[in-house]
């Protein structure tokens, strides 16, 4: 499962990045356009359809509370790989891109500054007093190097830079800017804290189970979990609203990142899962593959929204974006979750 959501952040990138090239999409909406199409909503959605599926009397996957618990089981790990991966790759991509524009946007105040101090009030120009004469450290005409020889040494064929090169570059430029902060969210935390219960057996049988001596943490936890799942449902539509506003996005990024989420990675999925499974790496278990193709068909994740604030950039584009793909979700969802089942069955 690590692989396979990983997969569809790859797959959801490279297909965004040619997104950007066929629509042209502005720069300042690049990383959100990439951070819609790449992260999904791996969480609270497979949470609420997956136990939903199980509980259907005609489910292939057989009986109704054993598939409950595996589908739970799956439908969290999802929503903890996810949001490690979010708050990774998607929050560093878009923190640098705010960043980029915000020194841009410093720059041109800057220029604009020094252009309204370098006029009098009578309009001319201001008489420059400083000497001309170059300081004492400066480099002679001989040492300096031409714009032909600057272009012949960047474009010569021995000395190009790769395309390969080029990706390890803008990946040890996103390694370098994640900020650590961020990715050990209270959401990461809850995941270690998670993991560490599950697998440490004489921690898991202090909390976990009837007759355990600390159950009433496992019991407060598990309320506050199906509480969590509608107030989130409720956040995101509240989240939606603010799509009805009017918006510079280009109608047809959106329908760019629609036929991405809903028509092209879903294809895709199956073929990967399908895949795993012919060469051994994904067993024959049918809740499994389904979960595994369901991630590669939801909307975007609303994570992607929560970065737009907290960065203060982007955030009426998400919204516009968030809000025709979750309403076409419901179509999308219903489609192509049958279309699994049967798959699978």
């Amino acid at each position: 499962m690590p692989v396979n959501i990983l997969l569809t952040f790859i797959i959801g990138s490279a297909l965004a990045w040619v997104l950007i090239k066929l629509t042209r999409t502005p720069r300042h909406l690049q990383s959100l356009v990439i951070g819609c199409c790449a992260a999904g909503n791996l969480g609270n959605l497979l949470l609420i359809i997956i136990p939903a599926v199980c509980t259907e009397t005609n489910s292939p996957f057989g009986d109704s509370s054993t598939c409950s618990t595996y589908g739970e089981a799956y439908a969290s790990l999802s929503m903890a790989i996810g949001a490690m991966y979010i708050w990774t790759y998607v929050y560093t991509l878009m923190r640098m891109s705010a960043e980029k524009r915000a020194e841009e946007t410093d720059s041109k105040d800057a220029t604009a500054s020094l252009n309204a101090d370098g006029a009098t009030s009578s309009g001319l120009p201001k008489i420059i007093t400083e000497p001309l004469l170059a300081p004492e450290n400066s480099p002679s005409p001989k040492d300096c190097i031409s714009r032909d020889e600057i272009y012949q040494m960047t474009f010569n064929g021995k000395t190009k830079t790769s395309f390969l090169k080029k990706i390890w570059q803008h990946m040890t430029t996103i390694t370098e800017n994640i900020d650590i902060k961020k990715l050990f969210a209270p959401s990461t935390i809850a995941v270690i804290i998670g993991f560490i219960i599950g697998v440490a057996s004489p921690i898991r049988k202090l909390i976990i189970g009837d007759d355990a001596p600390l159950r009433v943490i496992y019991t407060a936890t598990d309320l506050l979990g199906e509480a969590a799942i509608p107030c989130i449902t409720l956040i995101i539509g509240a989240n939606l609203l603010r799509g009805l506003k009017r918006s510079n996005v280009n109608p047809v990024v959106i329908i760019g990142v629609i036929t991405i989420r809903y028509i092209v990675l879903p294809l895709i999925g199956i073929v990967v899962v399908k895949a795993a499974h012919h060469f051994g790496m994904v067993g024959s278990d049918a809740l499994y593959q389904f979960t595994l193709m369901l991630q590669y068909a939801l909307p975007p994740a609303m994570n992607v929204g929560t970065i737009t604030q907290l960065l203060e950039a982007g955030e009426s584009e998400c919204s516009i974006i968030m809000l025709w793909t979750y309403a076409v979700a419901s179509l999308s969802l219903t489609f192509w979750s049958t279309f699994f089942m049967w798959i699978v069955s």
